[in-house]
Formats: C-alpha cells, sequence, structure tokens
C-alpha cells in the first residue's frame, strides 16, 4: 500500500519555517480511512483537541463501549454459518466481492458431514436400521427402542428376541468404541 505524498505543514505565526508533515491522524469519526498529514508539533495538537465522540448522545456512546467489550468492533455470525459475508463498517468492503464471488447468492444449507465407516461399522448401522450418515442423537433413540423392542421381559422370555437384542448391544458397542456415540 502506498503511502501519499507527504504535504507540507505550514504554522500559522511562521510561514517560512515549513516542515515536512509526516504523521497521520484521522480526518473524522466517519471515515477513519481518510488521513490528514501534518508535522510532529501540529499532530500532537490535533490530537488533543480532537474528541472522537462529539455530536454522539450518551445512548450512542455507551452502546459504542459495550460493543468494544462483547465483540471489538469486529463482525460476528451465528455460529454455524460458513457462507458469511464480511463486512467492516468503517470501509464498507464486501470480501466476497473481492474475489469475484456471487454477492446475491443463497448461502448453502449447511450439510451433515460425511465420515467414513468400516465395514464393521456399516454392519452395525445395518443392524440398527440405521444409514451411515445418523447423527448422534439418531443413534442413541434408535438404540434405546431397539433394546426395549426386544427385552425379554417385553417378549416374553422369546430365545429370538433375546438374540436380537445381543446383536443392537453388540452393534451399539461398536460404534461407540469408533466413537460415533
Amino acid at each position: 500500500m502506498s503511502r501519499p505524498r507527504p504535504s507540507m505543514c505550514v504554522p500559522a505565526r511562521n510561514p517560512a519555517a515549513a516542515r515536512k508533515a509526516l504523521f497521520r491522524v484521522p480526518q473524522s469519526r466517519q471515515e477513519l480511512n481518510k488521513h490528514l498529514w501534518f508535522c510532529l508539533a501540529h499532530a500532537r495538537a490535533h490530537n488533543e483537541s480532537w474528541d472522537y465522540f462529539q455530536g454522539m448522545s450518551e445512548r450512542e456512546i455507551e452502546s459504542f463501549r459495550n460493543d468494544a467489550i462483547i465483540t471489538g468492533h469486529r463482525p460476528t455470525w451465528p455460529l454455524g454459518k460458513r457462507a458469511a459475508r464480511l463486512h467492516n463498517a468503517f470501509t464498507g468492503f464486501e470480501f466476497d466481492g473481492a474475489f469475484g464471488g456471487d454477492e446475491h447468492a443463497k448461502p448453502q444449507s449447511p450439510r451433515r458431514p460425511e465420515r467414513q465407516v468400516t465395514r464393521l461399522q456399516l454392519t452395525a448401522f445395518d443392524t440398527l436400521q440405521l444409514e451411515p450418515s445418523a447423527t448422534l442423537n439418531e443413534i442413541k433413540a434408535r438404540y434405546k427402542e431397539l433394546v426395549k423392542r426386544f427385552h425379554p421381559d417385553a417378549n416374553g422370555g422369546d430365545r429370538g428376541a433375546e438374540e436380537r437384542l445381543k446383536q443392537v448391544i453388540k452393534a451399539y458397542g461398536v460404534l461407540r468404541a469408533s466413537g460415533l456415540t
């Protein structure tokens, strides 16, 4: 980024003592990216007299302070939003627009993560009658449902139901051991 060529800073009382303006100061609160260039003495004088909050009400100042504490005036998005657009209040720069992204495109809906499953895990999912992309809550709910259905007390001691219960418990154990539950 190239710096603009410094202008000459001429003190009001002694125009002959012109000095190079090497120090930048903000022009206004609304345009913090635009600067004035002064010599050190005038930059100090400007900064001592400049009030960032001039013209703001007490409510606006309090809101500014709270935003500074909570987010540090940085942009924030809800968790899980991958398609959030960067917006800088000071420059109005759109991150996606700078790199050829469509500024009016709809954000994509989040999709379930694709997981790699082993043959043993695939068999466990089949035993529980679930898809390999099932969530943690779906796996637990299906396990509870099948345990209640095939429990010997619910089936009058039926050996077939008891064998099926053992398979369900073993399948759930495989998924737990692999970290999927």
